[in-house]
């Protein structure tokens, strides 16, 4: 990296957790590019899927609202889902959008780029491929589950994760993202659902597996039921080298402080418990370390700080 030229930061996931690391990254002085998955089935998003034959818009459109510096009454339309009991019910007014500008420019990226224009976006965000893509999962009892929203639901320990149909091509521009990054950031979110099918693809993994950036794991706070019940957070990243490679990753982020009683007695409700951070196992692996209390201790639920984070991960920029 030349003096004076911002570090360039590209970040690959999806689901929940992406929008949070996004909305502190978005502020710091970085050139910021988002690799977003497609692969969602669940919903509004399933539902144009399958009736417009296009990549998934959910996780787009929330990396869109989290990087935009539009008007708030606007931010708030894109969001909109509609509840009306009528063929819109269910729908959200962002991906009816992301939608009809794909139709328009005739290519879903295309359309990304030119709603991001009129959003004020911060940073370029791409989708990780044109490619209307579906996932399965092999379990470890033999039995194949297919469908994004399916997987959780079996109740079965996943052994590997896979796209279809192949070959599924990588948008050329995430590619060359990555070749090009001085740190390349793993979001926090849903392990085997949201952040798997953005890096498994060849073109991906490989240059992940090459880059000459940095590449850090935020690792997940809570556990999720029906993917990585009872997951260390070395399991987690054993997860991630199984399907691309050992040694993938360099360092990983973690929260090191107690998890509020009353806040783990809501999520052992659904099944979900504290990450265990099994800190000699991570050493074993050669990782680097980066802990600290990094959660937004203002929220009802558990969730990244954004400004923490960020800070974390703009301190080890190789400036």
């Amino acid at each position: 990296m030349t003096e004076n030229k911002q570090p360039q930061v590209v970040v690959v996931g999806g689901g929940t957790g992406m929008p949070v690391l996004l909305r502190g990254l978005k502020n710091l002085p970085i050139q910021l590019t988002s690799l977003v998955t497609v692969a969602d089935d669940g919903g509004s998003t399933g539902r144009i899927r399958n009736e417009m034959a296009i990549p998934a818009p959910g996780d787009i459109r929330n990396v869109i609202a989290a990087l935009s510096d539009a008007e708030p009454m606007l931010l708030e339309l894109f969001q909109h889902r509609f509840n009306v009991g009528n063929g819109l019910s269910g729908h959200s007014l962002g991906n009816l959008l992301l939608a009809a500008m794909a139709t328009i420019t005739g290519n879903f990226n295309k359309g990304i780029k030119e709603i991001s224009r009129v959003l004020n976006v911060k940073g370029k965000i791409y989708p990780i491929s044109n490619d209307n893509m579906s996932l399965h999962a092999r379990m470890t009892d033999g039995t194949v589950i297919s469908g994004e929203s399916n997987i959780p639901l079996s109740n079965k320990y996943i052994e590997r994760v896979f796209l279809s149909p192949q070959p599924v091509e990588p948008l050329p521009n995430a590619i060359r993202a990555l070749e090009r990054a001085d740190l390349i950031v793993i979001a926090p979110g849903s392990l085997y659902t949201s952040i798997m099918p953005t890096i498994i693809m060849p073109g991906v993994a490989d240059a992940i597996q090459h880059a000459k950036a940095k590449v850090v794991y935020v690792c997940n706070v809570m556990t999720q039921a029906g993917e990585t019940t009872g997951y260390t957070a070395s399991d987690h990243v054993q997860a991630i080298f199984d399907h691309i490679g050992k040694g993938t990753i360099d360092s990983i982020v973690v929260h090191n402080e107690p998890i509020k009683k009353a806040v783990r007695a809501v999520y052992a409700e659904e099944n979900a418990e504290p990450v265990v951070y099994d800190i000699e196992r991570l050493l074993e692996m050669g990782l680097q370390i980066i802990e600290g209390d990094i959660i937004d201790h203002s929220q009802s639920t558990l969730r990244h700080d954004n400004d923490k984070v960020a800070k974390l991960l703009y301190s080890i920029i190789d400036k």
